[in-house]
């Protein structure tokens, strides 16, 4: 239990650090009219002023919470259930692959839960509409008004599955990528904290928690860039039919880089935000732990 309130309180904390730039990441995977990074900012500032960086947040604060608390649950659990069917206890250091199959079950427990939530922030992300306009009476409003309005609107339109389209490439992008999160963490924990654990595993957690974030990361922007794609595809028009199609016609149209917009963003946002998310876990288990035994 301690493992899913640390992994909820983690995830929530790491969405409030991370949520503008990601904003920003998304627009740039979906939406071709920005050169860049800093004309994207420039670009939304100007149009929608600071709230345009935090459109759809009070959805992600809420279901982050949950998907990161599936997280983190899953994957101590598993871990543990795993290790005492191969080992007959719990009490041994797990393997790397023990490791990896563990975060590989986790990011697919949350991908699950997680689709319609990414779906609805995503489509609001790139729902730009600007804040103030002399011509507004001539101009029709925004088509999603917020994150409960968007969920509807997408169950009205496409039925009720049409809150999982991009959910293939979500679950291919977060089994892999939490897999490789877990494990790039617990390595780079071996290195940065010594086993004495004494003043440096504090910066050991946080440097060890920000390294593991761009590590995976790096491994999941491809299928992240697909996976946008094909959330926001059907707003105005439909021109996706699928994951693969997806990938081809992008490949086809923008070059084999389309597969890496917003790699540098989500680096420069994973760190930080992967600090305060294992910061927060780890401090928090050990609470809790300390709490209840």
């Amino acid at each position: 239990m301690a493992d899913f309130i640390a992994g909820a309180l983690g995830g929530a904390c790491g969405v409030m650090v991370g949520y503008p730039l990601d904003t920003v990441k998304v627009r740039i995977q979906t939406q071709k009219n920005y050169n860049g990074i800093w004309h994207c900012i420039h670009s939304t500032y100007k149009m929608e002023s600071v709230s345009g960086f935090f459109k759809g947040m009070s959805m992600p604060i809420s279901t982050v919470s949950v998907s990161s608390s599936i997280v983190f649950g899953v994957y101590r659990n598993f871990l543990y259930q795993l290790c005492k069917l191969k080992y007959g206890t719990a009490d041994i250091k797990p393997s790397k692959l023990d490791i990896f199959v563990s975060g590989y079950t986790a990011g697919a427990a949350q991908a699950l839960v997680s689709s319609p939530a990414d779906m609805a922030k995503v489509r609001l992300q790139t729902q730009t509409f600007p804040r103030h306009s002399s011509t507004c009476s001539l101009v029709a409003g925004p088509k999603y008004t917020g994150p409960i309005h968007c969920i509807i609107t997408i169950v009205r339109e496409k039925g009720f599955f049409g809150l999982y389209k991009g959910c293939s490439a979500l679950m291919f992008r977060d089994c892999h990528s939490f897999a490789t999160y877990f494990l790039s963490y617990a390595v780079f924990r071996e290195w940065f904290v010594p086993v004495e654990q004494g003043s440096s595993e504090l910066w050991g957690v946080l440097l060890s928690g920000g390294s593991a974030g761009v590590v995976a990361w790096g491994i999941a922007t491809p299928m992240d860039v697909i996976k946008s794609r094909l959330q926001v595809d059907g707003v105005s028009q439909q021109k996706y039919r699928g994951v693969v199609h997806c990938i081809t016609e992008s490949v086809r149209q923008e070059g084999i880089t389309v597969l890496f917009k917003g790699l540098s963003l989500n680096c420069l946002r994973a760190f930080p935000v992967n600090m305060v998310v294992f910061l927060t876990y780890e401090v928090l288990v050990k609470k809790i732990k300390l709490i209840t035994s």
